[in-house]
C-alpha cells in the first residue's frame, strides 16, 4: 500500500484550518530537542532511573545503566541540553534529577509502549 492518494482530495476547509493552527517553527524545533533527547536507549534508561527517585549522581547511573561514567556523562549533557534533566554540584558530586517536562516525557514514551504499570 502506497502512502500517497491516487487523486488529488483536498479537504480545503479542514486543511486551513489545521494550516492556520499549525506549531510555531521555534515550538516544533524545542519539542524535537526533547523528544531527541530520550531518543537513545541508554538515556532512555537514565531518565527512567531518575524517574524513580529525587536525585543521583553519575555515578550511580553508571553502575545502575552497566554504562561507562564518562558515556553516562555525555548521556547526561544531551539530557540537560533537551531541557529534561537538571543538576546541581555539592562539592566534589554532581546530583541529578528528572525535571517535570523530563518526567511528563518520560511517562507518555513509556506509556505508549505499556511499559508503566
Amino acid at each position: 500500500m502506497s502512502e500517497t492518494c491516487d487523486l488529488l482530495c483536498l479537504d480545503l476547509p479542514k486543511a486551513e484550518a489545521i494550516r492556520a493552527d499549525q506549531l510555531e517553527l521555534k515550538v516544533a524545533q524545542r519539542a524535537v530537542a526533547a523528544a531527541q533527547g530520550l531518543g537513545d536507549p541508554t538515556r532512555l534508561n537514565i531518565a527512567a532511573a531518575l524517574s524513580q527517585t529525587d536525585e543521583l549522581c553519575g555515578c550511580d547511573l553508571a553502575w545502575i545503566t552497566g554504562r561507562s561514567q564518562k558515556l553516562v556523562s555525555h548521556h547526561l549533557k544531551v539530557l540537560r541540553q533537551a531541557g529534561l534533566v537538571e543538576s546541581r554540584r555539592d562539592g566534589r558530586i554532581v546530583h541529578f534529577s528528572l525535571n517535570p517536562a523530563g518526567r511528563a516525557l518520560l511517562e507518555a514514551v513509556l506509556a505508549s509502549q505499556g511499559a508503566l504499570a
